[in-house]
């Protein structure tokens, strides 16, 4: 075992079942070293995070509504410096805005989807940064339909793209601090989210035919890149995506 991350605390938020993103992410980081922190929303993903915060244990538990200011306060109460790394794998847009044309997305809808998909990471890193005594890392996830039109993606797709910018100006402010802060661009995977997306398993057959490695990427190659960002071997590396997609973000016609 390498452990990368021995002795390193690591905040993960947005495990929303062992098929996300994020869990792939604390698995990897609990294989690495790092002592987990996991939030949850509401009593229903109360009980689903505490289980698996048993398989990656010791793992605290904590509440957090992205959503709401005080419940950020409340989780960034609740931390002990120095947090070493911070995980943000949270998004939202209503199924609707997702469903039909993006010149047809509602205004709450658009306001929706950049306060839980964008904005919470600003929020969390304001919260956060004061524990990161030791410098650190901060990571997000995002997706191409930041930068490119992904049928069906939509609002959510305008979101990343504020998420990304928003990554970029996190890492011109915190750098001082010696706090890191870049997105990772995984490829399409089969997550609950996702399948939020209409068509999305048409997503998948396109990009596994037309990506160079002829594959989707896994959750486990996403996670193993998040070890190296809140690494000491990701130390030189801010204000960057990294796409973890099976090389399809390079190809044109």
């Amino acid at each position: 075992m390498s452990e990368l991350l021995a002795g390193k605390t690591a905040l993960v938020l947005g495990v929303a079942n062992r098929w996300s993103i994020a869990w792939a992410i604390a698995q990897a980081f609990h294989r690495e070293g790092a002592k987990l922190i996991l939030t949850y929303q509401g009593e229903r993903q109360q009980k689903t995070v505490e289980e698996l915060a048993a398989e990656v244990g010791p793992a605290t538990v904590i509440s957090c509504d992205v959503s709401k200011d005080d419940e950020i306060a409340g989780m960034a109460s609740n931390l002990v410096a120095p947090v070493d790394a911070v995980v943000h794998s949270i998004a939202f847009a209503n199924r609707e805005d997702l469903g039909r044309p993006f010149a047809e997305t509602s205004r709450a809808g658009f306001a929706l989807a950049q306060d839980i998909s964008a904005y919470s990471l600003v929020a969390v890193s304001r919260a956060v940064a004061p524990l990161m005594t030791n410098g650190g890392a901060i990571l997000t996830l995002t997706y191409l339909g930041s930068q490119r039109v992904i049928q069906n993606y939509n609002v959510m797709g305008v979101a990343k793209a504020s998420l990304e910018a928003s990554t970029r100006y996190l890492a011109a402010d915190l750098g001082g601090k010696n706090i890191r802060v870049n997105a990772i661009s995984a490829g399409p995977i089969k997550t609950t989210s996702a399948r939020g997306v209409k068509d999305f398993s048409s997503i998948l057959e396109v990009v596994a035919q037309r990506a160079p490695l002829k594959r989707n990427c896994e959750p486990a190659e996403v996670a193993d890149t998040a070890v190296f960002l809140a690494s000491d071997l990701g130390r030189g590396v801010t204000g960057n995506v990294l796409y973890v997609d099976a090389g399809f973000q390079i190809i044109g016609f």
